[in-house]
């Protein structure tokens, strides 16, 4: 299964979006859209996912009406992963979690990709799930899986997240501290994680998964609080969706979003 991506408005401003196409030429939803499963999980990169527009392109977060930037807090220089998330799973505002005793963040579950290719922007693809780590985001639950690309070199020696640590040793707790501190220059507070800051195993991570796929289905047919999020999507039947548009209700609301701009201009010296 292939998807491509189509840019809408420019890249670095508030109008940019970067909608999604299934190998049939048709626009999906990455959120809702594309499958969570395929021979293993997919994840869906870069960007957060626009979860309370139509059709839920990619688009640069936003703070304050300005474009929000991921700061270099020392060590680190941005992403140290591919950051992504995985299609057709929500982590439900109004579930707490017994483990950590917080609701849901109202997103997809987060992944931290950790292959050696730096991936492209809307990039999708299949991931071997390794391991999850619990990050309490100012009150919430908001999972991080770590996984690697099926088709990186080292995925054959990584299978859970002990080996990570073998393998890798300091890029969990590089990890940690990367989320414990990221927001900090935006003025707000360290990050806090349940089970002491450790990981929990590739065991744990699937079920965490499978269960945010269960708030996810419980979201696409209407059985519970969407919590602002825009469900329309174009391949869920509707039989199990209200939310189910057609290509061309699809197709108006791309064609709704500015095009992109990218022109030379001349003129004449006197």
């Amino acid at each position: 299964m292939s998807f491509t991506v189509e840019e809408r408005g420019n890249p670095n401003t508030l109008s940019y979006r970067l909608f999604f196409k299934n190998a049939d030429g048709k626009y999906v939803s990455p959120f809702h859209d594309i499958p969570m499963y395929a021979d293993e999980s997919q994840v869906c990169h870069l960007y957060p996912i626009a979860t309370k527009d139509p059709l839920n392109p990619i688009k640069q977060d936003v703070k304050k009406g300005n474009l929000r930037y991921v700061a270099n807090v020392f060590p680190h220089k941005g992403y140290i992963w591919n950051y992504g998330a995985i299609p057709q799973t929500w982590e439900d505002p109004g579930h707490k979690d017994e483990d950590t005793d917080c609701c849901g963040d109202n997103d997809p579950i987060d992944v931290c990709e950790i292959g050696t290719k730096v991936c492209s922007r809307g990039e999708v693809i299949k991931v071997k799930v390794l391991g999850v780590l619990a990050m309490i985001d100012e009150g919430e639950t908001d999972w991080k899986v770590i996984a690697i690309n099926v088709e990186d070199p080292e995925a054959k020696d990584l299978n859970n997240i002990g080996d990570i640590q073998r393998l890798k040793p300091g890029y969990l707790e590089a990890t940690v501290d990367w989320f414990r501190r990221y927001k900090v220059p935006d003025g707000k507070p360290e990050n806090h994680f349940a089970f002491n800051g450790k990981f929990k195993d590739k065991e744990f991570a699937i079920e965490t998964i499978k269960s945010t796929h269960g708030f996810w289905k419980a979201l696409i047919s209407q059985k519970t609080n969407s919590g602002g999020l825009n469900c329309k999507n174009t391949c869920v039947s509707a039989g199990d969706s209200p939310f189910c548009c057609s290509t061309d209700e699809a197709k108006a609301v791309i064609e709704g979003v500015s095009t992109f701009l990218d022109k030379w201009f001349y003129y004449e010296k006197e």
